[in-house]
């Protein structure tokens, strides 16, 4: 099975329209035009009925007290953990693309709604997690919300686009539904998968 997102290359850095949060002169970040990439694929196993798409930072701080703090950074070396910024799952077998911008155009405070839609059945990313507790911004986060790695982070950030090939028409989840949530619904049901993996940063001096 052959995944390919037409909007960055493999490996390479993602374009800032593509995330939710850009750097400013200040050396800071503001919101950005966080679009949904363009994603297409084909060739998959026989006997698909359905996909999943899910889209992990592999790189988010485990521990998130220096994060976006003016008089220090997070260091490189710190352990990270993942954070999922899209989980889209029973994806109907004919669709074999996500249009740029179909899931997501523009940040949407407090979040965007879960459940069905044309193109599949939308969890919930981990902003839902990071914005908890803050009343400006707390919220159900559905969909896809792109990258905002903290402005003062030493490491570049890599995220990773996968999606399943699977041999049933539905995970049966319902509500709101995580990345672990999927991962494991999906088990016993994976015929394949493929990989297209971006990198992204908002600290100039970040480094892989």
């Amino acid at each position: 099975m052959n995944l390919t997102i037409e909007s960055f290359k493999n490996g390479e850095p993602i374009p800032a329209e593509f995330a939710m949060g850009i750097p400013t002169e200040a050396g800071q970040a503001t919101f950005g035009s966080n679009r949904s990439p363009h994603l297409q694929w084909s060739d998959e196993p026989p006997g698909t009925k359905s996909f999943a798409l899910i889209c992990t930072d592999r790189d988010a701080p485990s521990v998130r007290d220096d994060a976006n703090q003016a008089d220090r950074t997070v260091p490189y070396d710190l352990p990270r953990a993942d954070f999922y910024h899209w989980v889209l799952v029973d994806i109907p077998a004919d669709i074999h693309e996500l249009p740029a911008g179909c899931d997501c155009e523009g940040v949407t405070i407090k979040g965007k709604s879960v459940g069905a839609t044309p193109y599949g059945t939308r969890g919930i990313n981990s902003y839902t997690s990071w914005f908890a507790g803050n009343p400006d911004m707390e919220g159900d986060y559905g969909g896809y919300d792109g990258p905002f790695p903290p402005w003062n982070d030493e490491r570049v950030h890599h995220y990773h686009f996968v999606l399943y090939a699977l041999d049933t028409d539905s995970l049966g989840l319902q509500g709101a539904f995580d990345g672990g949530d999927a991962l494991l619904a999906m088990k016993g049901h994976v015929l394949a998968s493929s990989e297209w993996v971006g990198t992204y940063a908002i600290y100039a001096k970040a480094r892989k």
